[in-house]
């Protein structure tokens, strides 16, 4: 197969600043009173976001590796991690109280599970 297409060179120069500028951020700057983590739509604050934060450090740094060799194992987990978060989206734009929460976490939802199908019907791409 051909080199890796524009969106998922998208999704690892994410996964990148993820890994190496954000989480590092979050994780040991941020103060602790001010910092969230979200699973699965619902938000964790405080220790309970930092203690949570290394798992999504680790989800971002094998996304950087898997998307920058084209690996195998990273299908299907691409796939099934972008899905839930769009299920995340969905679960939080119910759920929050804020005016337009819930048109934006429909999109959201929309947007994320297109970008999961595309990396569910992409398995052939992930060679090496």
């Amino acid at each position: 197969m051909g080199p890796r297409p524009w969106w998922m060179t998208a999704l690892l120069s994410f996964c990148a600043y993820m890994t190496f500028a954000y989480v590092p951020f979050d994780l040991f700057w941020k103060p602790v009173a001010s910092d969230t983590e979200v699973w699965l739509g619902f938000p964790l604050h405080g220790w309970w976001a930092k203690a949570t934060e290394p798992l999504h450090w680790a989800i971002y740094a094998a996304g950087t590796f898997g998307f920058w060799k084209m690996r195998r194992w990273l299908h299907p987990w691409a796939a099934l991690y972008t899905a839930s978060v769009a299920i995340g989206m969905l679960v939080w734009g119910a759920t929050d109280s804020h005016a337009h929460a819930l048109a934006v976490g429909a999109a959201g939802a929309v947007f994320f599970a297109g970008v999961a199908v595309a990396l569910w019907r992409a398995r052939e791409r992930f060679v090496s």
